[in-house]
């Protein structure tokens, strides 16, 4: 394997994370060390934005502006007025938010300094949110504010795909015919597109690639990757091409379509650990197809996409992994932003983050809305506490950082008392969090463990606070369940969110007032502490996407068209209708979230008729005293 010294390229595309590097291509690497393979690793989503926000990079935009023969809004023609202020503030911004010249902190709170058009800042709020000496944290909120306005201006007069963390997502999201990505990369090079390719120049002129990784998470990296994919094909034709990830594993797990394949040579699905050196040995003439596991190739008789799998129940072995490797990645590059006034997003979004699983999967893997059929949830194998704290420990010597995110679906119990136990003996400071199932094994005591070994917040999904529908989504927990475990999370000082789910299939409108209720008693009884409402979307690998009839709707799916496939749309006779509440959902969470409008009657949070809550004014506490 020495062959590959140096010559594989891991590479992010625009657009994921700012704040902390996206695991895959860490993890990538980590597996690689442990077979002694030599790779280098770039976030070229970082290194694009960080040239569009720079006065060099908004220079551009301003002058395409104003160039531009486009009407523009009101608000476009003030940005455009103070582009001289943008221009001189921007490098000093970043730089702030990078974690340097922190005293500009007085500047941007107190000075005017940042040129923001059209957000209504909220005095009283912002007291609320940071007190007299988050002074930092205010300004990071105020500088985030500041680089949402670009981007909405950069939205509108310059690269109408532009998004702050992502780009072109319609194009992947339910993409299931190619034709419209085809023709995006056919259309000249976009604003956006033209620092992707600056970036990927830089990477590439001084490395004799031969094999380059690029890792889809999302929808939204779809189309940059892609671009990455053209650029190499037309510059660097030998390269040989990977491409996995995220939005590979669920969205392209039926791909037909031919035309991606000009463009890459393998699709990959699931773990690398498991196909990637099956596919290097192919690649290097070792063995045939045969022996690929889990890949997507064009076959050069038929022209027709097929797929190889030669053992696709691998048991999984998480000892092999290796230690994620945070080599190569610019560290001190990563911006730190505040974009919601949530103390939970504050975590998402704000600082760098070492990423880690505790296990491959989820230990529970049966909820009804999500992708349980696949891999990355089916296959669940834990890893050894002792090997979790000893990759913790060579990641904080590496990076210099002590906080980790722990990305698994729902950490297991065992795992989590084990590893906080081994980080106590070991007398390791660090600071985690991670999401968790509000499940019985969660009580006073192992909280408490947590919390010593320095766990600060746990996310976990409530859904929808109805025993009813929590027994249909086999959540495994009841509300009484719910109750009590965040109770024990937050007399331990843990910071508790929560995900909030409506329009799950039956549901009525009474069930959503009722679990609006609930979440009200929670929050004044300070049981929980963050939360966010999605609209419930189906998924084609879920139980309810795999068995529709069970839950009573009818998939309305188009036919499939050869590329991706996995939101469904869907008809739902029995259940309410769920249009209507989005907006109060979302107004009344805030409210409750800063302490305000628990007295004030739910129906006074919506624009159109609900139903009065059934709900009992002291259920919650009467479970509690259960």
């Amino acid at each position: 394997m020495n062959r590959y010294s140096d010559k594989i390229l891991l590479i992010t595309p625009p657009f994921t994370q700012l704040n902390t590097p996206y695991p895959a291509t860490a993890y990538i690497k980590g597996f690689l060390n442990e077979l002694n393979i030599n790779s280098f690793q770039a976030d070229l989503s970082l290194e694009t934005m960080l040239k569009i926000f720079s006065s060099r990079g908004l220079k551009i935009a301003f002058d395409i502006a104003e160039q531009s023969d486009i009407e523009l809004s009101e608000f476009s023609s003030t940005v455009l007025e103070y582009r001289d202020d943008y221009e001189k503030s921007i490098d000093h911004v970043i730089a702030f938010l990078q974690g340097k010249r922190r005293t500009l902190a007085y500047s941007i709170c107190h000075n005017n300094y940042l040129p923001i058009v059209e957000r209504d800042i909220d005095d009283e709020e912002l007291e609320w949110a940071f007190g007299v000496i988050g002074l930092e944290d205010k300004a990071r909120h105020l500088a985030t504010i500041y680089l949402e306005e670009i981007t909405a201006f950069i939205k509108e007069c310059v690269d109408q795909e532009f998004g702050f963390s992502r780009y072109a997502e319609q194009l992947g999201r339910c993409a299931s015919s190619y034709d419209e990505i085809a023709d995006s990369l056919v259309a000249p090079l976009t604003f956006s597109d033209n620092f992707l390719i600056e970036s990927l120049i830089e990477l590439t002129q001084s490395r004799d690639v031969e094999i380059a990784i690029i890792t889809i998470p999302f929808p939204g990296n779809l189309y940059s990757g892609l671009r990455i994919a053209q650029w190499l094909k037309e510059n660097k034709p030998e390269v040989k091409i990977i491409m996995g990830g995220g939005f590979v594993n669920t969205e392209l797990r039926q791909i037909e379509e031919p035309r991606l394949f000009n463009l890459v040579d393998f699709l990959l699905l699931d773990d690398a650990e498991d196909s990637l050196l099956p596919l290097l040995d192919y690649i290097a003439g070792k063995s045939d197809k045969n022996s690929l596991v889990r890949c997507f190739l064009l076959d050069d008789v038929t022209g027709e996409v097929t797929y190889f799998d030669k053992n696709e129940h691998t048991p999984c072995d998480m000892s092999n992994v290796g230690t994620p490797d945070y080599s190569d990645l610019m560290l001190d590059k990563y911006i730190s932003l505040i974009e919601r006034l949530n103390p939970m997003h504050k975590l998402w979004s704000d600082g760098r983050w070492n990423k880690l699983t505790l296990a491959h999967g989820c230990y529970w893997g049966k909820c009804s809305f999500c992708d349980c059929s696949l891999d990355y949830i089916s296959r669940y194998a834990p890893t050894s506490a002792k090997m979790i704290v000893d990759r913790m420990e060579r990641m904080i010597e590496q990076t210099g950082e002590n906080g980790f995110h722990f990305v698994d679906e729902a950490a297991p119990p065992a795992v989590v008392r084990a590893v906080a136990k081994e980080i106590i003996d070991r007398n390791l400071k660090v600071v985690w969090w991670g999401n968790v199932r509000f499940e019985k094994s969660f009580n006073d005591d192992l909280c408490g463990l947590m919390k010593e070994s320095g766990c600060i917040a746990v996310s976990g999904g409530i859904e929808v606070a109805s025993d009813r529908i929590l027994n249909m989504i086999n959540k495994g927990v009841s509300l009484e369940q719910v109750s009590k475990v965040t109770r024990s999370f937050s007399e331990a000082g843990i910071l508790v969110h929560a995900y909030l789910m409506y329009g799950f299939p039956t549901q009525s409108e009474q069930e959503t007032i009722d679990s609006l209720e609930v979440v009200r008693q929670l929050f004044k009884l300070e049981l929980i502490h963050s939360a966010f409402w999605h609209r419930f979307a189906l998924t084609a690998h879920s139980p309810v996407g795999l068995n529709p009839e069970k839950f009573k709707i009818q998939v309305t799916e188009p036919p499939f068209k050869g590329f991706a496939r996995n939101d469904l749309q869907f008809i739902d006779p029995t259940g309410g209708n769920h249009d209507k509440f989005g907006e109060g959902l979302r107004v009344s969470l805030y409210n409750y979230m800063n302490g305000n409008g628990f007295d004030l009657p739910l129906h006074k949070w919506f624009n159109s008729k609900v139903p009065k809550t059934t709900i009992p004014p002291n259920f919650i506490m009467q479970l509690l005293k259960r």
